[in-house]
């Protein structure tokens, strides 16, 4: 009976203890104490095996005893003349390439004028780039490999464009003809692009020499096409999956939205729109022929017209699908007291946003007459701009200031701007026609300045009434008070007037007529 109390005992503390571990602890020091107590296990597991490895009285640590390597036999090979000499081009490796992959490859990509007639086009054999002049002998076998790549990387990416241009569906359908892609980016230009394979043999070495155009290839274009189907393989070869978030799809964060939202099928489907290799290259394509168009009519303009100056700063950072420029126009030692036009030009795909001073924004079409007419209607309006505060400076009076003239000829290139100012005694007048092509002036007393891109500049100037001696006497004003008004407008003879440029020609006139 003795015994009984005792297991009970056991058993009650033992189910006590489990009760105990289940309850969280109330004293405030039970995680040190843990963590204290567990540090201490493990400082004594770490003396003991300290104390196994001094003594060794329960351990021993003996190096285990390598098997001595078997002797190696060398075979002497009588077929092989040891004294002969090695030749360079020696390869241990024969690769064998097929005959579809033999020679060089390139991708051709050009913009010209559309042909008349496309109906017999066949296959293009364009290579022109200069043959790598191989050695004597077989060449190495890395080169032969590097040089199949390329034939191989060239044909896949032609391959996959010519996919992309008999699925996408456009207003004017893509062309594929064998080894070449016509497309029409612009109306009246063409877009090729041509598989240029040329084997080693000498029959296409022959016909390529025969078949010589004029360089037109952009390197640009193909350079990016490399890159363009390298991305591609990335992202389809990549089995990396990013961290996303497990309550949502990983992905654009509006698309997370479009069920909250109520997104239709449209907004949804622009969200998921992949551009394929031919649309990023077409829009490549027509970014670069829009930037030449534009650097060539400023160029041509700046070469034409003397003054006003017209300036263009390319900027050297841009995109592949958009680029920059800021056009100046000034005059030539007047710019402290006129203020020179500032134009940005942001040149995109199909248009151009010129951006003013002001901050206002015009957009222009591709087409080349929208910048020529725009550019020439700026050059105007700083002649007129320049003659203002040039008056300004020198005392006279603005009586009249038109950006755009209704009077007169119409321009068929351009608008026309005109000024009248008047002398600090009012008793002359002159008016002048800006222009930015030909530079006419008309002498007057009262100056009159029409500025036409096309009809050129115009000076008049308006003699008080009284130094008219040619004047017809009626018998309607017979009051000496009539004599104070201005008379006719004289036309100057502006190419004979002395003077640099325009606003430099109109500070002499102002100065001869205002009085001592």
């Amino acid at each position: 009976m003795a015994g009984v109390p005792a297991v009970r005992i056991s058993i009650e503390s033992a189910c006590e203890k489990q009760v105990q571990e289940f309850q969280p602890s109330l004293w405030p020091w039970d995680s040190v104490r843990n963590n204290l107590r567990s540090a201490l296990t493990e400082m004594c597991v770490l003396y003991d095996v300290l104390s196994i490895v001094k003594d060794k009285k329960f351990m021993t640590l003996d190096p285990v005893v390598q098997d001595p390597p078997p002797p190696k036999q060398v075979i002497k090979n009588t077929d092989i003349d040891l004294d002969k000499k090695i030749p360079e081009d020696y390869c241990p490796l024969d690769v064998q390439i097929p005959s579809d992959l033999e020679g060089s490859a390139y991708i051709k990509v050009s913009i010209q004028k559309q042909a008349p007639d496309i109906g017999d086009l066949g296959t293009v054999n364009l290579f022109k780039r200069p043959m790598p002049k191989s050695k004597p002998g077989t060449p190495h076998w890395q080169t032969k490999l590097e040089t199949a790549q390329n034939v191989l990387l060239c044909k896949e990416i032609f391959a996959q464009l010519s996919r992309e241009a008999v699925q996408i569906k456009s207003q004017i359908p893509h062309i594929v003809v064998k080894n070449q892609i016509i497309s029409q980016p612009f109306p009246g230009l063409q877009l090729s692009i041509s598989l240029c394979h040329s084997s080693n043999d000498k029959k296409s070495q022959k016909s390529a020499s025969e078949k010589q155009n004029p360089e037109d290839h952009l390197y640009v274009l193909e350079h990016n096409l490399h890159q363009l189907i390298r991305e591609c393989h990335k992202q389809t070869l990549s089995s990396t999956v990013m961290p996303h978030p497990a309550s949502a799809p990983f992905g654009h964060k509006r698309m997370r939205l479009a069920g909250p939202q109520a997104f239709d099928k449209n907004e949804i489907s622009s969200l998921q729109s992949n551009e394929g290799l031919l649309e990023k290259i077409i829009k490549q394509a027509k970014h670069i022929f829009l930037r030449r168009r534009t650097a060539r009519t400023i160029d041509s303009l700046a070469s034409r017209i003397e003054d006003p100056q017209i300036q263009a700063h390319w900027s050297n950072i841009n995109d592949v699908y958009e680029s920059s420029v800021k056009v100046l126009i000034t005059s030539q030692g007047y710019e402290q007291i006129c203020k020179s036009i500032q134009l940005q030009l942001n040149i995109g795909v199909e248009q151009i946003r010129v951006v003013h001073r002001d901050g206002r924004v015009i957009t222009l079409s591709h087409q080349e007459q929208e910048l020529q007419d725009f550019l020439l209607s700026q050059m105007s309006q700083h002649q007129v701009h320049a003659v203002q505060q040039l008056a300004k400076v020198m005392g006279w009076h603005v009586l009249s200031f038109s950006n755009h003239v209704g009077l007169g000829p119409v321009e068929s290139i351009g608008n026309a701007s005109a000024i009248t100012v008047a002398s600090p005694n009012g008793d002359y007048a002159i008016s002048a026609k800006s222009s930015a092509n030909v530079t006419k002036a008309v002498e007057k007393k009262h100056e009159t300045v029409r500025n036409g891109p096309e009809s050129g500049s115009k000076v008049m100037v308006q003699f008080p009434r009284s130094q008219c001696k040619d004047l017809p006497k009626g018998d309607v004003l017979q009051d000496n008070k009539w004599n104070h008004l201005r008379g006719p407008f004289k036309e100057v003879q502006w190419n004979k007037m002395e003077g640099r440029n325009f606003v430099y020609k109109m500070e002499l006139l102002m100065a001869a007529l205002t009085p001592c």
